[in-house]
């Protein structure tokens, strides 16, 4: 094993991919401030994701609301599934925000599922990866191709 499989092994193993509550935005004072004109937002289809910058620089998490429209998912049974599938997605990829050198600047986050069909877990998982790049200015590192013969 190389010294860069090693150490990319070694920060994977010290990762929590864990969601607390204390990362859950709650407070309705703060979701107002979230859909306020001071926010940004853009569209990954089929999420949209609005956030406020932190006043500095932070590797803490930001505090996320998870959202699926009641008109367009009348059953609980469905809009449940849809959280549960960003929560998860979210989980498992929030190390590229906390992660970034230097840190990010976000407060606070939303994400908003605008889709009109159920998706599965690998689409969403993309596009909300592709949307943390976009979110924090970066270009997606396609992976290396190997050589041709």
């Amino acid at each position: 094993m190389n010294e860069l499989t090693a150490n990319s092994h070694e920060l994977t193993a010290n990762r929590k991919y864990i969601f607390p509550k204390e990362e859950h935005l709650c407070r309705k004072k703060l979701i107002e401030e979230l859909f306020s004109k001071q926010s940004s937002s853009f569209g990954v289809y089929p999420l949209r994701i609005v956030w406020i910058k932190a006043a500095a620089p932070t590797t803490a998490p930001p505090q996320v609301l998870i959202s699926v429209s009641k008109r367009t998912f009348k059953r609980a049974v469905d809009r449940n599934r849809l959280k549960r599938l960003i929560r998860e997605a979210y989980r498992l990829n929030k190390y590229r925000l906390t992660e970034q050198p230097g840190g990010h600047e976000i407060a606070l986050l939303g994400i908003i599922f605008t889709g009109k069909e159920k998706s599965p877990l690998t689409l969403v998982e993309k596009k909300l990866i592709s949307a943390f790049h976009r979110l924090l200015g970066t270009t997606i590192e396609a992976p290396a191709s190997p050589p041709a013969p």
